[in-house]
């Protein structure tokens, strides 16, 4: 029997990481989107109750809802009654790891559907640099992916954070893109509890933000090390406690 899935994301209904994950999770069963109409990222849990919310069927089985991915989760499962076995988030272009948690909005998709107990996978593609993202890559890693956690039993609440690499071609072997990419090592591991690199610069009566996402630090074992190392680093959360 086919599974059915949710996606949404905080990159908005049109994002390339989107389409990504809607090729391979029709792969494994059917897919539903419904998704935020404009870029989110870092919004967190943010929730809109204060306003009405505009939803938008754009195809069959396709979405646009004018509010946050846990808004998007909440109106697929409790409006729109989605009867669904997995929500999916992402794939989002930049890393989930780590202290990220408590910010991502591709996380707190798959958080809220833990909350309705639905069990959730949340996809993140971790970049060294500020090269485009090769979604053939993500895809090809994303399907290995989905192979084992699928099959997986979660306990109510629970979900996973999953985060690609970007690891230097040196570490690849000599294809490094598409279907033909070696997939790196998938690791589960813990969260790592460290502080985000915070840091500000001034700038007249302003400050600015120049953290370094690469510089940030890090605990031997844990996400943010194995991602940074090139492996597919896997963590189990709950929502009830991070």
């Amino acid at each position: 029997m086919k599974l059915r899935f949710l996606l949404t994301n905080d990159d908005g209904v049109d994002a390339p990481g989107l389409a990504a994950m809607a090729e391979v999770a029709g792969e494994f069963g059917e897919v539903n989107i419904v998704a935020p109409h404009v870029e989110l990222s870092g919004c967190s849990h943010r929730v809109t109750v204060d306003r009405p919310l505009e939803l938008q069927e754009l195809s069959s089985r396709r979405y646009r809802l004018d509010g946050t991915p846990a808004d998007c989760v909440r109106v697929a499962l409790g409006h729109l009654k989605l009867d669904v076995d997995f929500v999916l988030a992402g794939i989002n272009p930049g890393g989930n790891l780590g202290a990220d948690v408590w910010i991502s909005g591709t996380v707190a998709g798959v958080r809220e559907a833990a909350l309705w107990n639905v069990p959730g996978i949340a996809v993140s593609q971790y970049r060294r640099s500020r090269e485009p993202v090769d979604w053939r890559r993500a895809v090809n890693w994303t399907r290995r992916v989905l192979r084992e956690l699928l099959a997986t039993k979660l306990s109510d609440g629970a979900f996973w954070n999953v985060n690609l690499p970007d690891p230097p071609p040196s570490l690849l072997g000599a294809s490094t893109t598409g279907r033909d990419a070696e997939v790196p090592t998938l690791v589960h591991c813990p969260l790592d509890a460290s502080r985000l690199d915070v840091r500000y610069e001034t700038a007249g009566d302003r400050i600015l933000y120049r953290g370094r996402y690469q510089d940030r630090p890090r605990s031997a074992g844990c996400d943010v090390a194995q991602c940074f190392a090139g492996a597919i680093a896997v963590t189990r959360l709950t929502a009830g406690a991070l």
